[in-house]
């Protein structure tokens, strides 16, 4: 007590040094330097809208789910009476044709999202009525899908200007003795399995 002033300054230097083991022992958790006391830092959440989520890339949608979507719509309209099978066919490559004519588009006949999408907008159904009775003479007589489709190719590939009428004329008998003759084929001016197979073979796609 002789001495306050040191006394006092012994005091407050081993608090000191207490306080920074204290410090150093247990309010420290990251690396030196820290600071004496731990504080708490505020945790700031994004609000929800700013959170980008990843984006998944659109799946492509198959052909065959397309083709498949486009004879339903043809089927819908009276111009497709196939299965809806999901393969470019015959039948399917004419209900096109058909509906493009009708409709009066200048789309190329294939199966595409634009021809899907003129289909389902286009308020065109297919014209005509069945025969009343199933009589055999109109059978006969009414148009044939299987020549239509051997008209259209014949005429793509440049054998004469045809029309799709289904019924053999005399311009489709020329245009076929023609193909046969390019063919090497038997000449006979007649839709026959030969006929369709070689034709079903140039164009790639199928006849029947």
């Amino acid at each position: 007590m002789q001495h306050p002033r040191e006394f006092v300054a012994i005091l407050v230097g081993t608090a000191a040094i207490a306080t920074i083991f204290i410090n150093a022992l247990f309010l420290q958790r990251g690396p030196h330097p820290a600071p004496i006391f731990a504080s708490r830092h505020a945790v700031v959440k994004a609000p929800a809208h700013a959170i980008q989520q990843p984006t998944q890339p659109p799946v492509a949608q198959s052909r065959t789910q397309l083709i498949a979507d486009i004879q339903r719509a043809l089927g819908q309209k009276g111009f497709y009476k196939g299965t809806v099978d999901g393969i470019w066919g015959a039948a399917t490559d004419g209900a096109v044709r058909d509906f493009a004519q009708a409709a009066r588009l200048n789309l190329a006949p294939e199966a595409s999202a634009a021809m899907l999408q003129a289909i389902t907008a286009s308020n065109v159904q297919a014209g005509g009525a069945p025969a009343p009775h199933d009589d055999p003479i109109a059978r006969l007589l009414a148009p044939s899908k299987k020549v239509q489709a051997i008209q259209r190719a014949l005429s793509d590939f440049g054998y004469g200007q045809i029309k799709p009428t289904g019924i053999v004329d005399a311009d489709t008998r020329a245009a076929i003795e023609k193909f046969e003759r390019d063919r090497k084929l038997p000449v006979t001016g007649r839709v026959s399995d030969t006929l369709v197979r070689a034709l079903g073979a140039m164009t790639g796609l199928p006849l029947e």
